[in-house]
Formats: structure tokens, C-alpha cells, sequence
């Protein structure tokens, strides 16, 4: 019974079984709540240890903090950082894991105070940005999740026991129903909480730049103060540090009175030691101003769930935010008031929930990582080490402990880090069921991949031309990061062998990829190799009936399945011509192909006009273009005074281009 206890407990603690289902298993042990069994057993919990300690942050724009998670739940070595102290982000918690006195971090989770879509973050209200991949790499990172700081702290409701928040006001939470999650700090987070199945979701959410709207005439005259500031005022205009304090100067202007700007803190330090009254307006009306906005979000979300305050500064408020009208606020909702007067309100005490949300968000994650073809290959890993010979358990080791390392890494460099030979890799590839290296690194990379949040953001008719531009350059972006982490070193060598050893190449390509077709035409031209580019359906069975052995073809095809490409390519290796296809993974084209260079996209040629599928199919040309040119350079090495010499083309003596052919790519400079 413990042990189906802590299993479920495990999965309760990482929001993967909601509370009614942890609940109803509490009350079969005739327990009281879940709560206090989890008290009870809680000790047991904490022995669960991890495999390896775990990096767990919240960034905000002041400060950065960070705890090492060493079992569910336990946090140690918290320290808190000035960001004004650090140049980037990557520096910030390189010397904080400098700092440490513990093993290795493998995972982190960092929450942030800033949107997260897609790779790249540039923090809101701090000039640090970042791409979230070259960070994992740079910091030695196997995982690295970067999420918004509000979706973690939504994570972390499920989970807070009832001494970890208070109650402000009447109300009754219905249970496994929406939640919304409120809270100020150097900005204004808003989210939420959806139950799914055995589970929550919660809402990426930037609520907190909902317009503004004043509820009485001392409101409406704030609004009119900051009106000549700024264009578009929002609640997180008033509700934040920085809202707090320009609406003690509005306040003043509007009580006549000449005074100096405060600082946030000091405001609310004035007003909690009631030594100045123009402070205690400022932050009763800014109490006031969050119940508006709290009761918008419960109306918004339906949340019967309850709405909860988190944030840096309504915590700290103690009786005085209780006492304020937060509350009669919140319930003012006209016709609706007897709606939102049923759901309860609470404040979140709990120092450490967003380190509980982010931790639970990183758990997941790895879990999902655990039950992918990636992770079941270093599960059975480890599984049979010992059943493995002596050589081969030390690839088995290297694999373990990087393998990221080994993903990337030549069979050269993987057998002399292992300290065995190169057929001793292969047959290590074999003993663990799969066909060779290659193989192997595909079903590794399918499971590491998910370290790198890969999203696509849909464009909508409600977007300006700049979110518009940003969308599509982020999906492609992101596609860019996904063709990267699937690359296939051994399909590359192969096309750059049968390139480097061609008399010829031939280029076919239909419709949208006729550019690609063309743009690769010129790129083989400029190395001084004799190429053509068909895109014509009769020129293109013209070239393939006469094509010769010693000729690479290359079909360009998104789908690698159009009846009239894949005719060609038959006939194309009838005539002992070799055959390159740059197409979908797993395609009928990438399968009858000598070297397949693929590139997954959700694109579908028949319906979509090709965007991101056209970029990635370019990238792969540029790909083989570069490792065609730094074969031919260390085959025939020029010094750089000659640079700008002209190489004569192969075959063509007597044709003399316009311009420079160049040993040398920008890649390679």
C-alpha cells in the first residue's frame, strides 16, 4: 500500500493526477485530506532523490534566485542575485552554479518574468534576452526549460497546502474547477488553471495588459494623469512597482501637493506604518485597482476554482491588504455580483511556489522524455550494462553521462573518449538493438530533442504587422532549431562523398522548389562543378533518360511521394546514376534514395504555399555546399593571399564566369 501510495503521491506532487483523484485515494485510507497524508508521509517523499541535483530559478527584473532541487520538493543553496550585477542571463547563473557545493546539475527550470514563445526571450521590464538552446549548450545543460513566471507559479497551486495561502473574504472554492492566478510585482501576471483529466494545464496568458478602466472619479483622475504619459494604459501600469509609484505622484497632483517620487517599497513601508496618509491612499488604491482586475480574470476564466494573489508585493502587505477594499472590489460586478461574490479569494504565503511550479513543470517534462523512443534507449541502457562486454560498458558509461556529447560527437571521437575502438562503437550500437551508429543517434536524438521548446504561434487577424513579422520569423526559427537537433551526420557524409566524386550533378525540383533547384544550380556552378536545374516536366524525362553513370542527381521534393519525382527517380538509378533526395523523413523518395537529406516541417504542399519548408530545404543545400568546399579546401590547401585567385571550373576550360570563384564560403571565414 506505501509503495502505491508514493507512486501516487509522486504523480499528485507533479500535478500528472489532480487533487480529486489524489483525494479520493486519501479518503480510502481514511485520512482527513490529502493534505495532511502528505504531511504524514512527507519525509518518505523527500528520500525520493534524484538522479542528479536539479537547477531550479525565477527570474525576475530586479532580482534572480535560485535553489538547487536535490528530491520533490526540497530546495537548498537558495541564493538571490542583483540581475544589475550580471551583463546576461547565462552569466547570472553560471556564477551561481559556480557557487555550488554539490554534484553536476544536468536539468534546470527557470521561470521568468516575460512571455516565452519559441526559442529566443527578451525579458519585458530588463534588457537581458537569450536564446534558450545556446544557453543549455553554453552552461553543459542536458534539459533546460524556460517558462513564464506565472504558468509556473499555476503550476504550483495544486500543490500548496492549506498554511501555504490565506483566505481574504467569503467564498467557496468548487472543486476540480478553473482557477486564475493574479499577482503584482515588477509587472503584472495573470494565468490560470484548467483541469485536464487527471491533470491541470494551465494559460500562457499577458492579461495584465488588458486596458485599464476606472471604477470611481478618483480613479478616472489617475487615469487621466497617466493619459499624458503614455498612449495605452493598462492594469500593469498601476499594478506593479513602478504603477504603485506614479500613482502616488498622480495622487499628489491631484491633492495640490508638491512632493518627491518614492520608490515602491518605501510607499508601501509609509503606508504599513500609517506615517504618511498620501502613502496609504496610494496603496489603498491600488488594492482597490487589483480587486477590479482579480474580478475581471474570475469573470473572464469562469473561476469557480477560486482566484489566487501571488506576486512580490501583495504578500507582503499582511492586515492592510485584508482590511482594504480589495475585497468589496471585487464584488462589485453589478448584476454579476452575487456570482463572483461565491468565489473565494486567497493569498499566496508560500515563499517558494514558483519554484514548486517550475520543478513540477521540469518533472513533467522529463517524464515525458522518460516514455520516448530516446529515453527507452538509455533506459535499456541501463538496463544491460551488465550483460555488455568490458569495452562496450564504457561506450555504455559515455552515452549515460553525455549524451549529448555522443549525438553530436564522429565515431572517431566517440571511440577515443570511451577509450575503445571504432567496430567496438557499432557493435555497442548493436548489442542495444539497433543497426548501427546512425540508428542509434536517431532514436537517442528523438529523446533529448524535447529539451528545446519547439512551438509554432498561429497568426491571427487581431495581430499588428510587427507581432505578424515576429510569428512568422519565430516559426521559422523554431523549425530552423528542430531541422538542427535532427541532422544526420552519416546522410550528410554520404551526399558530400557522392557530390565530391561526381562529373555531373543534376537538379530536379517542381513548383514552389524550382527556386531551391535553381539556387543550388548556382552555388555548384560557383564551386566548378557542371550542374543543371530542371523544373520542366519534359526537359526532366529528356535529362533522365540520358543521364550517366558518374551523374548525382538531386530531387527536391517536400513530400518525396509526387508520382512524376518519384518516376524519375527510378528511372534516374536505372541508368546507374546516384541519387540524392533532400524531402521528408521516412518518405518513399528518402527510403529508395542513396543519401536522404530530410527536413520535417508541418507544411502540406497541396495546401499550404511553401514558407518554412523552402528555408530548410536552402539550408540543406547550404549545408552540403560548405561541406563540399572545406573537402576541397583541405584537399587542396590555398593560402590566404590567393583568396581571390579564380579556380577554373571542372570540365568547362573554356568557360570564363563574370566573377571570382572563391575556395572559400562565409561559413568557413
Amino acid at each position: 500500500m506505501r509503495l502505491h501510495f508514493n507512486l501516487l503521491a509522486r504523480s499528485y506532487i507533479t500535478n500528472s493526477v489532480n487533487r480529486q483523484t489524489f483525494e479520493c485515494f486519501a479518503n480510502s485510507l481514511k485520512f482527513d485530506s490529502p493534505h495532511s497524508i502528505l504531511h504524514t508521509i512527507a519525509p518518505d517523499l523527500s528520500m525520493i532523490a534524484f538522479d542528479s541535483p536539479r537547477l531550479i530559478a525565477d527570474i525576475g527584473g530586479l532580482y534572480a534566485r535560485f535553489a538547487i532541487e536535490t528530491s520533490y520538493g526540497e530546495f537548498t543553496q537558495q541564493r538571490s542575485l542583483r540581475c544589475a550585477d550580471f551583463p546576461s542571463f547565462e552569466a547570472a547563473v553560471a556564477a551561481y552554479l559556480a557557487s555550488l557545493k554539490s554534484a553536476s546539475v544536468a536539468h534546470a527550470a527557470v521561470a521568468i518574468a516575460n512571455p516565452v514563445d519559441g526559442d529566443r526571450v527578451r525579458m519585458t521590464n530588463y534588457h537581458w534576452q537569450f536564446s534558450i538552446e545556446e544557453t543549455r549548450l553554453n552552461l553543459g545543460l542536458d534539459t533546460l526549460v524556460v517558462v513564464n513566471d506565472f504558468t509556473s507559479l499555476a503550476m504550483a497551486l495544486p500543490r500548496l497546502a492549506p498554511q501555504d495561502f490565506r483566505q481574504v473574504g467569503s467564498g467557496q472554492a468548487v472543486k476540480n474547477s478553473v482557477i486564475g492566478l493574479i499577482g503584482s510585482g515588477s509587472g503584472l501576471g495573470v494565468s490560470g488553471l484548467i483541469p485536464s483529466g487527471d491533470g491541470w494545464t494551465s494559460l500562457g496568458s499577458e492579461g495584465g495588459h488588458t486596458s485599464f478602466a476606472p471604477s470611481d472619479a478618483r480613479e478616472a483622475a489617475v487615469l487621466a494623469y497617466m493619459w499624458r504619459h503614455f498612449d495605452h494604459v493598462s492594469f500593469e501600469r498601476l499594478l506593479s512597482g513602478t504603477g504603485l509609484e506614479l500613482t502616488y505622484l498622480a495622487l499628489a497632483e491631484l491633492n495640490q501637493m508638491q512632493v518627491k517620487g518614492l520608490a515602491a517599497p518605501d510607499i508601501a513601508r509609509c503606508a504599513l506604518d500609517e506615517k504618511d496618509p498620501l502613502c496609504t491612499q496610494s496603496l489603498d488604491l491600488f488594492c482597490n485597482i487589483l480587486g477590479t482586475a482579480a474580478s475581471n480574470l474570475a469573470l473572464t476564466l469562469g473561476a469557480t476554482g477560486g482566484i489566487y494573489i501571488g506576486g512580490s508585493i501583495v504578500p507582503r502587505l499582511g492586515d492592510f491588504f485584508d482590511r482594504s477594499g480589495f475585497r468589496s472590489r471585487f464584488e462589485q460586478k453589478g448584476r454579476f455580483a452575487n456570482y463572483v461574490g461565491q468565489i473565494p479569494t486567497f493569498v499566496i504565503t508560500a515563499p517558494q511556489a514558483t519554484f514548486l511550479g517550475a520543478s513540477a513543470i521540469l518533472d513533467t517534462q522529463l517524464r515525458a522524455m522518460m516514455s520516448s523512443p530516446g529515453s527507452a534507449i538509455l533506459t535499456q541502457i541501463r538496463r544491460s550494462r551488465a550483460e555488455l562486454s568490458p569495452a562496450e560498458q564504457r561506450v555504455a558509461d559515455l552515452v549515460l553521462a553525455k549524451p549529448r556529447s555522443v549525438l553530436s560527437d564522429p565515431i572517431h571521437d566517440i571511440a577515443l573518449t570511451a577509450q575503445v575502438s571504432q567496430p567496438t562503437v557499432i557493435r555497442f550500437c548493436r548489442s542495444v538493438g539497433c543497426k548501427g551508429l546512425s540508428d542509434f543517434k536517431l532514436r537517442l536524438a528523438s529523446g533529448l530533442s524535447m529539451s528545446v521548446p519547439i512551438t509554432h504561434s498561429k497568426v491571427t487577424n487581431d495581430d499588428s504587422m510587427l507581432e505578424l513579422g515576429a510569428k512568422v520569423l519565430g516559426n521559422t526559427a523554431n523549425a530552423i532549431l528542430q531541422l538542427r537537433n535532427e541532422l544526420q551526420r552519416d546522410s550528410i557524409d554520404r551526399a558530400i562523398d557522392l557530390v565530391a566524386g561526381a562529373d555531373r550533378v543534376e537538379l530536379f525540383a517542381v513548383g514552389n522548389y524550382s527556386a531551391v533547384a535553381q539556387d543550388a544550380q548556382t552555388k555548384f556552378l560557383r564551386l566548378g562543378l557542371p550542374c543543371g536545374a530542371h523544373t520542366e516536366p519534359h526537359l526532366q524525362e529528356l535529362t533522365a533518360a540520358s543521364i550517366q553513370p558518374g551523374t548525382v542527381a538531386v530531387i527536391i521534393s517536400s513530400g518525396g511521394k509526387l508520382p512524376q519525382l518519384m518516376a524519375l527517380q527510378e528511372k534516374i538509378q536505372q541508368r546507374g546514376a546516384a541519387l540524392i533526395a533532400i524531402t521528408a523523413n521516412q518518405s518513399p523518395l528518402a527510403r529508395k534514395a542513396d543519401a536522404a537529406l530530410v527536413a520535417e516541417h508541418n507544411e502540406n504542399a497541396a495546401t499550404h504555399l511553401p514558407m518554412v519548408s523552402r528555408v530548410l530545404h536552402l539550408l540543406l543545400i547550404d549545408i552540403l555546399i560548405v561541406g563540399l568546399e572545406m573537402r576541397h579546401t583541405l584537399a587542396y590547401p590555398i593560402q590566404q593571399e590567393h583568396l581571390d585567385k579564380p579556380r577554373e571550373p571542372k570540365g568547362t576550360p573554356a568557360v570564363s564566369p563574370p566573377f571570382p570563384l572563391k575556395p572559400y564560403t562565409s561559413h568557413s571565414q
